[in-house]
């Protein structure tokens, strides 16, 4: 094979990049170095000069070539384009730059070997993993090191590529073995390394590690009192991941891991104690482990207690935070990105339920995506980036308190008590936290002790230290179900008044920090609270207003929210024109004095959708300019697109402007239906134009939130959505894919659901023929598709139903292949308009086509008898049903039939409907 040459002029042009790129004082440099660069990436072989500056031009100064090492592993996929001999330069000089004498060199050799391994695969280069095997066993210390520097950063970052035969063999075979061994290696660094390498393949089923467990578990236990603190902590990654995996493995010596997991707890090293504390989150999140921490409960909580105070550490990376900074402008990168964009449409699930069988279903959501309890402690209390030891105790204690209960609370009392009365700040706002921290999986046991402690939580609002101000916040947020809903005047005036009114004190406070915290737990109060604060809307709303001049940008992001949820929560109280007028003086200069292309234009407008749906008529003043800007952000975000489509060089534009304007639209609709036509019908071109490149749009969030306006126009502006139908509808027949990618799952259940709207809406209409046949060939499918999200079906099934109730001849002769997936879907839904029209459609199809229900009869019975109030109508159609299957259908066998749907079924029907 012949070797690869560089071009001498590509080489000297990549090479002055290089050289320019170290003056690090001129921005607009640079932006240009940074344009360069990209474009080298066009270039044949780019990265084969970049591996020959760094290997070969010993001419040249350790910094540009350690630049050209770096750059080369931030561009290592493009080794799968270069020619063979450029790719085998590129590899050999990486092995070569390997064991340069220059440490910088090395450093930079070893992030491309890494980066290369993990493109190339061990398996297709085996002459670098042999080299790096070599090295492990080098009496060369430099190289011992670097080749666990590689292994142990590409077996975290890619084991089950490690786990592949090459050439005859299976590499750990022979690794794991070795770093067993080199556990006992004289030298810490190398100790440590090797345990690291051993903790990745815990967790993935490996013949190798099965093999050679019982001694990684052993050389665990060898090294767990090193006296290396990153040693230990590796030890106790080790035994986290074996407890999370194959805690089988563990159980016969717990009693001893538990007294080291203990002790190691309170390690004066953070990096050893936050690891063990690791150890109690994922014991406690392990129902199947539950019995074998409960002996261990009443030693683990007072030091995860104690372990929640904040530490010198924790308190030099808030020093910043100065009493009062409310004036101080935010840093840009202190704010986080944000998701902006509406919910997929869903339907509210009973809790408890249980099929006919008597066995308890999923819980709610048990198939999406759920909120990890570390998000809570990440986010929450003392609002810092870093995962700490504090974060990481407070979220073991939740997850024990759930999990335990009193058994938890009742050996951790006097230690709280003793936190919470203090004289030192620091554990005083140790114990607020664990309070808060106790509040879900405890609030049964501490509800007696709750009327001495809510006016504790309101007097340390008062707190001279910001950090107790903000974490009682919190936790006051955390109980807010049992005191948001008073049951008498005195509960009022003694728990939900002052804590309204302290918490709206903290929302206006001087440290930006409380701000945020108080702002966050109002808007939590306002979602428990709901119609509840209706009396009190305009002291709130002239609180919230204050804020909205006083606060920086990044609490500017939650006090929009709080004020969208506060909307969301009072409802028609929003109506009241003075109190609107209150609202909309303070949102009204913020949209004045915001462009259509600025980014705190979204969260105002997510706001404002909130407002539009709860003042309903009020906003009607207020329409028309929300109107024409919503209109003239779609339209200009539409041409952005395209035009980005074109040429893809340009930056994307940013989708959350047409998101977010989209939503607005769908909450004037909701508000104001009809009222909003003239201003819908003026547009040129009309608006559903533009929705319906929405609904082509390649970003699914757009999608979403098209197919959220379409359905809200079938239902309150159906005569505007009508003459469109003809573009729409095959743009949402095409959406209802029966196995959507988890991206597409949101935009396919608007679909679904506006779809119902728009059949339900058509009545009887001979216009809505043309469609309902593909519709129920697209949604059959998803309800029968076992790996189909809960939402999904569930929307499938409603809309299923729906055409069912206007075009029950389309649907009925399918109705045997569905029956019992359709019930399924639903039986768990609550009560509500939806599923009753969802219902009398089933019926129809039932009347239409009985035999089509008759083998799977008992699951229609059992679907009935989960109704608590169906509607007149609806109660009649499960009567007569019944009646007709008694009579006609099973005759004599009706006794025996309902002897086999199991005595509730048969109970509930015989007192209900007489049967």
């Amino acid at each position: 094979m012949e070797t690869w040459t560089p071009d001498p002029t590509g080489l000297a042009q990549i090479l002055q990049t290089l050289r320019d790129s170290t003056n690090i004082h001129d921005k607009q440099v640079q932006q240009q170095i940074t344009m360069r660069l990209n474009e080298y990436q066009r270039v044949p072989n780019y990265i084969a000069y970049l591996a020959h500056i760094l290997s070969a031009l010993t001419q040249e100064g350790e910094q540009i070539r350690s630049i050209a090492g770096y750059i080369l592993k931030n561009n290592s996929r493009l080794i799968s384009a270069a020619t063979p001999e450029a790719a085998a330069y590129v590899k050999a000089s990486a092995i070569n730059a390997f064991t340069d004498q220059s440490v910088m060199l090395r450093n930079a050799a070893q992030q491309v070997l890494i980066a290369l391994l993990g493109v190339l695969e061990p398996k297709n280069w085996p002459e670098a993993l042999m080299m790096l095997i070599q090295a492990l066993d080098s009496p060369d210390p430099i190289a011992q090191e670097g080749a666990f520097v590689v292994l142990s950063r590409a077996c975290e970052d890619y084991p089950r590529k490690f786990d592949v035969e090459i050439q005859g063999s299976r590499p750990l075979d022979f690794l794991i073995p070795k770093w067993i061994k080199l556990c006992g290696h004289p030298s810490a660094k190398i100790r440590g390394y090797a345990i690291s390498c051993l903790t990745q393949f815990v967790p993935i089923e490996s013949e190798a590690l099965n093999t050679h467990i019982d001694n990684i578990i052993s050389s665990f236990f060898r090294t767990a009192a090193d006296t290396d603190p990153v040693v230990r902590r590796n030890v106790c990654t080790g035994l986290v991941l074996l407890l999370a995996s194959r805690p089988e493995k563990l159980i016969p010596e717990m009693h001893n891991v538990a007294e080291y997991m203990l002790y190691s707890t309170q390690d004066q090293n953070t990096l050893v104690s936050l690891e063990a504390c690791e150890f109690w989150l994922t014991f406690a999140e392990d129902p199947e482990l539950q019995g074998a921490l409960t002996p261990y409960i009443p030693r683990v909580a007072p030091v995860l207690l104690d372990s929640m105070v904040y530490s010198p550490e924790d308190l030099m990376w808030l020093e910043d935070d100065a009493d009062d900074d409310s004036a101080v402008p935010d840093n840009k990168e202190d704010i986080k990105p944000h998701h902006y964009g509406r919910r997929a449409h869903g339907l509210e699930r009973e809790e408890g339920a249980t099929n006919p069988n008597g066995q308890a279903n999923a819980p709610e959501g048990a198939d999406e995506d759920e909120d990890d309890v570390d998000d809570d402690y990440d986010d929450d209390e003392d609002m810092s980036t870093e995962w700490n030891l504090r974060k990481c105790a407070a979220a073991a204690l939740d997850v024990m308190a759930v999990r335990f209960g009193n058994s938890l609370l009742q050996p951790l009392l006097p230690h709280l008590k003793e936190k919470l009365w203090s004289p030192d700040w620091k554990q005083r706002e140790c114990g607020i936290l664990a309070l808060g921290a106790l509040a879900e999986g405890c609030i049964d046991y501490m509800e007696p002790h709750l009327p001495t402690l809510i006016p504790f939580l309101v007097n340390m609002l008062a707190d001279a230290k910001p950090l107790v101000r903000s974490i009682t916040c919190w936790t006051l947020g955390r109980y807010a179900g049992w005191y948001a809903q008073p049951q008498t005047d005195e509960q009022r005036s003694m728990f939900f008044i002052p804590i309204m009114e302290g918490l709206l004190r903290m929302i206006l406070d001087n440290n930006k920090r409380v701000q945020e915290a108080g702002c966050s737990a109002f808007a939590t109060f306002e979602e428990e609270a709901g119609q509840a604060l209706n009396p009190f809307l305009e002291p709130v709303l002239q609180n919230l207003v204050l804020a909205f001049d006083k606060y920086q940008q990044k609490n500017l992001l939650i006090l929009y929210d709080a004020v969208g949820t506060l909307a969301d929560a009072v409802g028609a109280g929003m109506q009241n024109p003075a109190l609107l007028q209150i609202l909309m003086r303070p949102l009204e200069q913020k949209w004045s004095k915001l462009g259509d292309d600025d980014e705190d234009l979204v969260p105002l407008l997510e706001c404002l959708t909130s407002v539009t749906i709860a003042a309903g008529p009020a906003f009607l003043n207020w329409a028309p300019i929300v109107y024409e800007r919503c209109y003239r952000i779609i339209h200009t975000s539409l041409v952005q697109y395209s035009t980005w489509q074109q040429n893809q060089d340009l930056d994307e534009p940013d989708r959350s402007f047409v998101i977010v304007a989209l939503d607005l639209l769908s909450g004037l609709v909701q508000g104001l239906g009809m009222q909003l036509a003239p201003s819908l019908n003026s547009s040129n071109p009309h608006l559903l134009t533009l929705v319906v490149a929405c609904l082509k749009h390649p970003q699914a969030s757009v999608r979403q939130s098209g197919y959220a306006l379409i359905g809200d126009l079938a239902m309150s502006c159906f005569d505007v959505l009508k003459p469109h139908l003809l573009l729409i509808m095959p743009e949402l027949i095409a959406q209802l894919d029966p196995a959507p990618k988890v991206e597409f799952v949101s935009a396919s259940n608007n679909a679904a659901w506006s779809a119902g709207e728009i059949a339900l809406h058509y009545g009887g209409d001979p216009e809505f023929n043309q469609w309902a046949p593909q519709l129920v060939l697209r949604l059959i499918p998803i309800l029968m598709n076992p790996q189909s999200p809960k939402s999904l079906s569930e929307n499938a099934a409603v809309t299923i139903g729906r055409i069912g109730l206007v075009q029950p001849q389309v649907v009925a002769p399918h109705l045997e292949s569905f029956a019992v997936s359709w019930c399924q879907a639903l039986v768990d839904i609550k009560d509500n308009e939806e599923k009753d029209s969802a219902f009398r459609g089933f019926c129809t199809l039932i009347q239409t086509n009985p035999h089509g229900i008759t083998r799977d009869f008992m699951w229609f019975c059992h679907a009935v008898v989960r109704w608590q109030n169906p509607s007149a109508e609806l109660n009649e159609m499960f009567a007569n049903i019944l009646q007709v299957f008694r009579q006609q259908i099973f005759g004599a066998q009706w006794e025996n039939q309902l002897l086999t749907y199991g005595p509730t079924i048969a109970e509930r029907l015989r007192a209900r409907y007489n049967v």
